[in-house]
C-alpha cells in the first residue's frame, strides 16, 4: 500500500511546541495540533540517560505528505531532540486514509482519493 500521508507524532517539554511547528513550516509541513501532556519516568531512567525528566509535555500530531515525512524528522532530531532544551522524540505512523485535509487549494475525501489510484 503506498501512503500518501504520514503522522507524525513529536513530544517535547513544555514550551517548546513553538520551536517544532516553525521547523515543521520550515520543512513543508502547513500545520499541526498541540496537546498538553504529562510524561512520567523513573529515577533509574534520568540516571540511566544522565537526563532530568520534565513530566509537562507538549504532544503535537501533524499530518504531513510521506514526500517530505523524514525531513521533518531530520529537522526535529537536530533541533528538538534528546540532546537539547526541548529533549524531544519524534516518530511518524502511516496513514491509510485522508478526509477533510485542505491540499492544492481542495478538500480531500476518500472519494477523491481512490479516484486518483
Amino acid at each position: 500500500m503506498d501512503n500518501k500521508h504520514e503522522l507524525i507524532l513529536c513530544i517535547v517539554n513544555a514550551g517548546f511546541s513553538d520551536t517544532v511547528m516553525d521547523v515543521a513550516y520550515e520543512c513543508g509541513a502547513r500545520g499541526g495540533t498541540v496537546i498538553q501532556a504529562r510524561g512520567t519516568a523513573n529515577k533509574e531512567a534520568e540516571q540511566f540517560f544522565k537526563i532530568t525528566i520534565e513530566p509537562e509535555k507538549e504532544m503535537l500530531m501533524l499530518v504531513v505528505p510521506s514526500t517530505i515525512k523524514d525531513t521533518i524528522l531530520h529537522a526535529l532530531y537536530r533541533q528538538v531532540g534528546l540532546n537539547s532544551p526541548g529533549h524531544g522524540i519524534a516518530f511518524s505512523l502511516p496513514i491509510n486514509n485522508v478526509v477533510g485535509l485542505a491540499a492544492d487549494g481542495h478538500i480531500l475525501d476518500k472519494q477523491e482519493d481512490e479516484k486518483d489510484e
